[in-house]
């Protein structure tokens, strides 16, 4: 295997798992070899990446990581319901076709055909990301991000089987637009509902899970380092305990940073039961789930947890 693989003679990908590992720890990044694994195989398959999980696991980091360590341009789809085509593909700029096709009446032009091919050409159409994704670039094929793919609607979905699986998009007026160098697709669902299956099967899949203790301290070192020792240690055990806890939503990641760096500002250097209630609105999001952990079994899970910090540490 080379020790490095060239998707157009541009930017370098990693040429193994353990290059791809440390392309993820560039960026601090901290990803299970699993991860590297089947990220690495998309890469050299050209295959997309479907990443499924919990909210704020750090699906869509993984995209921007690729963007930043690989030097690509990168271009996000954010997934909604009643996504059509004129927001994530292209449209007209109709306005300035009827500009044009008034100055050409104008300036004597009376050839209907010679006109509507005029009007229908590229610099009247807006490129929208998916068709963005399509176009070459000095800096190799950018990394598409189709963000949250499960908040669209299942029609989307099945527009979206001929770009993952030729890397090319059918505009009426000019006919077949492929990629000569695909993109490095990236795509991520929440899993509020299923996905179809001949969508996944044009992709390879990973889910990515909750991290557990030892990782996610890794993380809050790489991405919070103004944090205690002590705090980090105790806050990432806190919310390792609140994952188990009956919650509407458990806190992902994104909250475990948001709140080291929460903490960190107000000078903490470990967990105080009332600090901890004051904040649980960074960790939770809903406001039953602050109700249930606040006050009495704040404090009973802070002491939980340094009780078990203390015997581990025997």
């Amino acid at each position: 295997m080379p020790d490095t693989i060239r998707a157009d003679g541009a930017s370098p990908l990693p040429g193994s798992i353990d290059e791809t590992l440390a392309l993820l720890r560039r960026a601090d990044y901290v990803g299970e070899r699993s991860l590297a694994t089947v990220l690495f195989l998309s890469l050299r398959l050209g295959r997309p990446l479907f990443l499924e999980g919990e909210a704020g696991v750090g699906k869509t980091e993984i995209a921007k990581v690729l963007a930043a360590t690989l030097g690509r341009r990168l271009i996000r789809l954010q997934c909604y319901e009643g996504l059509d085509v004129a927001s994530a593909v292209y449209e007209w700029s109709y306005a300035a076709q009827m500009m044009a096709i008034r100055l050409a009446e104008a300036a004597g032009e009376h050839d209907k055909e010679r006109m509507e091919h005029d009007v229908f050409s590229d610099r009247y159409l807006i490129k929208r990301p998916l068709l963005q994704a399509l176009e070459p670039a000095p800096e190799g094929p950018p990394v598409l991000l189709i963000d949250e793919i499960d908040r669209a609607d299942e029609a989307f979905e099945a527009f979206l089987l001929e770009v993952l699986s030729d890397f090319q998009i059918t505009v009426p007026e000019l006919g077949v637009i492929k990629a000569e160098h695909p993109p490095i697709v990236v795509i991520t669902s929440n899993r509020t509902r299923e996905i179809h299956d001949a969508l996944k099967r044009r992709c390879l899949y990973h889910w990515l899970g909750y991290p557990d203790a030892p990782r996610e301290i890794e993380i809050v070192k790489a991405k919070a380092p103004a944090a205690p020792k002590r705090l980090t240690e105790e806050l990432v055990a806190f919310v390792q305990a609140l994952r188990k806890q009956d919650l509407f939503k458990a806190p992902g990641v994104a909250e475990t940073l948001d709140w080291a760096s929460a903490l960190t500002e107000l000078d903490a250097v470990a967990l105080d039961p009332a600090q901890v209630s004051d904040t649980l609105g960074v960790l939770l999001k809903y406001q039953d789930d602050i109700a249930k952990i606040g006050g009495a079994k704040a404090a009973e899970l802070v002491e939980s947890v340094r009780s078990e910090l203390r015997a581990s540490a025997r």
